[in-house]
């Protein structure tokens, strides 16, 4: 009688640990840095201007390079000096080392006109699109329907024209828009 009752004893031993030892393999498994759905981690290849990069790593060919626009900002364009191709500057040096891939963070509208993907990028809590805008460097542009961090950015351009930063700067203010600025020389 005891020898049956050990043998049914050992028996639900051996189930519960090959259950636990299926449930820690399954987790084992598992990525350790999920993301979610409207995220990709990409690597920078180049610095466009500004408000735009080339990415590698967010196709399904890790090579493949793709076109990001920042959302929410307008950067001056490169022919605007000095501060198109400051804007540009800031952002290689946000971006630093290359090697350390940078998270691009998507809202509603995935596409541009162009086919250029739309993301807000972020590196070590580093939010770029505000950062941009914080420094002077980029205005603050809302399009529907990405608004996600529309009144960041908004908060961020008010501190820059209070602080003179960039292109608010007294001394040397950006006359016209990059908007007004392309119209005027296509």
């Amino acid at each position: 009688m005891k020898t049956r009752t050990l043998v049914a004893r050992l028996g639900v031993w051996v189930r519960n640990m090959a259950i636990l030892s299926c449930l820690l393999l399954l987790v084992s498994c598992q990525a350790k840095n999920p993301l979610v759905d409207n995220q990709a981690q990409v690597k920078v290849a180049r610095v466009v201007s500004g408000q735009s990069l080339e990415v590698l790593g967010m196709a399904e060919q890790p090579n493949l390079i793709s076109q990001v626009r920042l959302i929410g900002i307008e950067s001056p364009d490169l022919r605007q000096s000095p501060w198109g191709e400051e804007a540009k500057q800031l952002l290689e040096t946000l971006i630093g080392n290359a090697e350390k891939p940078v998270m691009l963070e998507f809202d509603l509208e995935a596409k541009d006109k162009i086919g250029r993907t739309l993301a807000y990028v972020w590196k070590d809590q580093v939010f770029f699109n505000e950062e941009l805008v914080k420094q002077g460097y980029a205005l603050f542009v809302g399009r529907s329907p990405n608004h996600k961090y529309n009144q960041r950015l908004e908060r961020a351009q008010q501190w820059a024209r209070l602080m003179g930063q960039g292109i608010w700067n007294p001394e040397k203010p950006m006359r016209l828009t990059p908007a007004e600025f392309r119209r005027q020389n296509r």
